[in-house]
C-alpha cells in the first residue's frame, strides 16, 4: 500500500523536474543557437550585397542593394577556382585519411603496457609542443626532401599532429586491456588487434579528430605560399587569399592616381569567399555526427 503511495508520487516529482529543466535549457540553447547562426547570415546576408550599401549601411540580414558582382568577381575565372576546388579536395580527403591513421596507430602504441619506451616517446612527443626547431629548419628538411611545387608538399608536412596522437592515447587508455591481451592469447597479432578491435571501438574519437584534421587541411593556405609556385597548384584558400590581394591593391593603385573605384567589391567579396568556403565543409558535419552517435553506442554495448 505504501509502496504503491511513493511510485507515483516518485513519477509525478520527476516530470516536475523534467518541466523545469525543460523550461531553463530549452530557452538557452535557442538563445546559443542564435548566437552561432545569426553571425553567418549576416555573412551570407553582406555577400549579396553591394560594396556601396555595405560603406553606407553596414551589415543586414537582407541585402540594401542585392547585387551579384562580389560572386562575379570571384567567379570571372571560374577554371582557376574549379582547379583549386579540386586539389583542395584531394588534399583534404587523403591527408585526412592519412594523418587519422598514422596518429591512431602512435595512440595506440604509446597506450600500450608492453611498450617499454612508451613514456620516453610520450615526453618526446610532448616536448616538441613545448619547443620547436623553428621555421627555417623546418623548411629546410621539407625542401630537401623534395616537397617543392609537389601536391605532397599541402599533405605531408601536416600528417602528425601531437595533441590528436595525446586525444587518441587518452581515449584508448578506457578501453579494457584485457581485450588486448585476450587476442594475443588467441594468436592475433599487433596490427590485427588494432583494426579488428581497436579500431572499431575508437569510433568517437576518429570521428574527433578526423573532423579536426579535415578543417585544417581544408582552411590550409601557408603551405601553399611556402612550397608551391605553380598557379596551377593553388589550393582554393590561397587562391582565394591572392583574390583579395590583387583585388585590395588595384584598389589602391587607382586611389593613389586619383581614380575612384567602386566596382571592386573588396568587402563584399570577403564575405562571398567565406560562403564559398564554408559551405562544402558544412557537408561533413552531419556525417561525422552520425558516426560519433554509433561509436558512442559501440562502445555502451562493449561496455
Amino acid at each position: 500500500m505504501i509502496e504503491s503511495k511513493i511510485v507515483p508520487a516518485a513519477r509525478k516529482r520527476r516530470r516536475k523536474d523534467e518541466t523545469v529543466f525543460r523550461l531553463v535549457t530549452y530557452p538557452l540553447l535557442i538563445i546559443f543557437a542564435l548566437m552561432c547562426i545569426v553571425p553567418f547570415l549576416l555573412v551570407i546576408g553582406a555577400s549579396f550585397d553591394s560594396e556601396q550599401s555595405i560603406a553606407r549601411n553596414g551589415y543586414h540580414l537582407i541585402p540594401r542593394d542585392p547585387t551579384l558582382a562580389s560572386y562575379a568577381q570571384i567567379f570571372s575565372n571560374g577554371s582557376s577556382i574549379a582547379r583549386a576546388y579540386g586539389i583542395t579536395t584531394f588534399i583534404t580527403v587523403v591527408g585526412t585519411a592519412a594523418s587519422t591513421f598514422i596518429n591512431m596507430m602512435t595512440g595506440y602504441v604509446l597506450m600500450r603496457k608492453d611498450f617499454k619506451w612508451r613514456n620516453g616517446f610520450s615526453f618526446y612527443f610532448f616536448f616538441t609542443t613545448l619547443f620547436s626547431g623553428g621555421l627555417m629548419p623546418w623548411y629546410m628538411v621539407c625542401t630537401k626532401l623534395g616537397l617543392s611545387d609537389s601536391i605532397w608538399a599541402l599533405i605531408v608536412p601536416s600528417l602528425v599532429s601531437v595533441w590528436n596522437i595525446i586525444l587518441v592515447k587518452g581515449f584508448m587508455a578506457s578501453i579494457p586491456y584485457e581485450i588486448t591481451e585476450s587476442a594475443k592469447i588467441d594468436g592475433a597479432g599487433d596490427f590485427r588487434i588494432f583494426i579488428r578491435l581497436i579500431w572499431p571501438l575508437s569510433t568517437p574519437v576518429i570521428a574527433t579528430i578526423g573532423l579536426f584534421t579535415a578543417l585544417g587541411f581544408w582552411n590550409s593556405w601557408y603551405n601553399t605560399m611556402l612550397f608551391i609556385n605553380d598557379p596551377n597548384m593553388y589550393s582554393l584558400q590561397y587562391l582565394l587569399y591572392k583574390l583579395i590581394n590583387d583585388a585590395q591593391a588595384m584598389r589602391q593603385i587607382a586611389a593613389e592616381s586619383g581614380e575612384i573605384i567602386n566596382t571592386v567589391p573588396i568587402e563584399a567579396m570577403k564575405m562571398a569567399l567565406t560562403v564559398v568556403v564554408t559551405g562544402p565543409i558544412l557537408l561533413l558535419y552531419p556525417f561525422v555526427q552520425r558516426y560519433f552517435i554509433k561509436g558512442l553506442t559501440i562502445g555502451s554495448v562493449k561496455g
